[in-house]
């Protein structure tokens, strides 16, 4: 039986190798079937990936598998002591919403809407507070779509300044 293209040439190199390979991984991996099948299977891809492996007429398919499958546990040892899994019993503690903050920003932001035109309140109060499109917008405040977007632009970039001016928000 001729082989043909890359997915048989795999398999075969699968069906010829894998349960060797795997064997010997799981002792590289003290034991860990489950990483151990992970280290198969990535090495296989990169078998997969380079052709000259595939070729049978190439040297040691098995050589090659061994020692890139050896290489891969190595990095994964190397990854892992330098970022360590730490486990603890005790839940992280929850940022609390800051209540009398949040009033203030209100109370900030509120001061700051009343430094804005008119057109601009109307812009931001259509876009940002009641969620509509710039062409509902546009149709509720009877001005072009181009006015919608040059209003909102303008009156958030004046609203930031005067945040900024009254104090900022924390």
């Amino acid at each position: 039986m001729e082989l043909k293209d890359d997915s048989e040439l795999l398999r075969a190199l699968h069906d010829e190798h894998a349960h060797a390979l795997w064997s010997y991984v799981v002792g590289l991996t003290n034991g860990d079937r489950s990483r151990a099948q992970d280290v198969v299977q990535e090495t296989l891809l990169r078998a997969w990936r380079e052709p000259g492996v595939l070729d049978e007429t190439e040297g040691s398919r098995r050589g090659w598998l061994f020692t890139v499958a050896k290489r891969i546990v190595i990095d994964q040892w190397r990854s892992a002591s330098r970022r360590p899994e730490v486990l603890t019993d005790h839940v992280p503690e929850q940022v609390m919403d800051d209540l009398a903050q949040r009033i203030v920003d209100r109370q900030l932001v509120l001061a700051a809407l009343q430094t804005l035109s008119i057109e601009h309140r109307q812009a931001l109060f259509e876009c940002y507070f009641r969620d509509a499109s710039v062409a509902e917008a546009a149709e509720n405040l009877g001005v072009p779509p181009g006015t919608v977007k040059s209003r909102t632009h303008y009156a958030l970039h004046a609203l930031r300044e005067a945040i900024d001016g009254i104090g900022g928000v924390a």
